[in-house]
């Protein structure tokens, strides 16, 4: 299988742990070998565009630069890593950009380096082939819905990267791994995102509704691919609950997390323990831990 140069961005360093975590352990047992990303930097979400326009490219294009010389391709966890390196690498074709950032970073980047989302990594035919061997524990009795979020398809001209409407990577994904999967056509809507530092209020309206979107199909959990999405739906729940008088109580999971349960690993080596909203206990009652 292919060797990737791992970017595992600032929030699988801090707030998103557990999706770093499940993302080796379960690249590791797919024999995905991941090399992280040698003195990589912040890629600028969600504030470097605020600044100028020069440093909102030259930021995730020195990411890019050091990328083309391992002359690997690059896999990215999060979505607003990943569209801002896309970004980049459409922003620095323009011949003026190019310029500048040939001042700023030192060298020219030659575009050639591939950038891809985790997910695209994981959906690939000969990882899929694998992935089936590896399930020892189907994901029966669980009926999740697959939330991909605003920025993991979208504008699909940059990231090219599943249908920007109806994506379906992670349901095939989840369907694999033995889930039942819910369609529904929040699949793309957005959670609030970063919004939720300036107006809580209007981040809390589009997180809850899409748990009461979730729960009124009959999902038992809410899977994502996204460390902001993940904050926003498992830790504002709590909030939500107190603003709308309505419980959810709905486990958020992250797709490699849901990955490792069906390949044997504990919640606690996945550190699923440490979500905010309770989400062991639909693990445990339906056998799967």
């Amino acid at each position: 299988m292919t060797t990737y140069s791992y970017y595992p961005g600032c929030s699988l360093e801090g707030t998103s742990k557990e999706y770093d975590r499940s993302t080796r352990l379960v690249c590791q047992a797919l024999g995905v070998e991941l090399q992280e990303l040698e003195d990589w930097n912040c890629c600028g979400a969600s504030s470097g565009h605020h600044v100028s326009a020069l440093l909102n490219v030259a930021v995730p294009a020195r990411n890019l630069l050091i990328a083309e010389k391992t002359g690997r391709p690059v896999t990215v966890p999060c979505p607003a890593c990943y569209l801002r390196l896309k970004e980049a690498q459409h922003e620095a074709k323009a011949p003026a950009m190019q310029a500048q950032l040939t001042q700023v970073l030192g060298e020219p980047l030659k575009d050639e380096v591939t950038v891809e989302p985790l997910l695209a990594t994981l959906s690939q035919p000969s990882v899929l082939a694998e992935m089936r061997k590896k399930v020892v524990k189907p994901l029966q009795g669980l009926k999740p819905v697959a939330y991909y979020g605003c920025l993991l398809v979208r504008p699909p001209e940059i990231v090219q990267f599943d249908d920007p409407e109806d994506p379906r990577s992670m349901d095939r994904l989840l369907t694999l791994l033995g889930a039942t999967v819910i369609d529904w056509p929040f699949k793309t809507e957005c959670c609030g995102g970063s919004l939720t530092f300036a107006r809580e209020d209007i981040t809390l309206k589009l997180s809850r509704d899409l748990l009461a979107a979730a729960k009124e199909r009959g999902a038992n959990c809410l899977v994502v691919a996204c460390p902001l999405c993940h904050s926003n739906l498992d830790t504002r729940q709590g909030h939500i609950a107190k603003k709308y008088g309505e419980n959810y109580a709905m486990p958020i999971y992250y797709f490699t997390e849901l990955m490792g349960i069906a390949f044997g690993l504990s919640p606690q080596a996945l550190l699923i323990d440490k979500h905010l909203t309770e989400s062991v206990g639909l693990l445990k009652s339906l056998g799967l831990v």
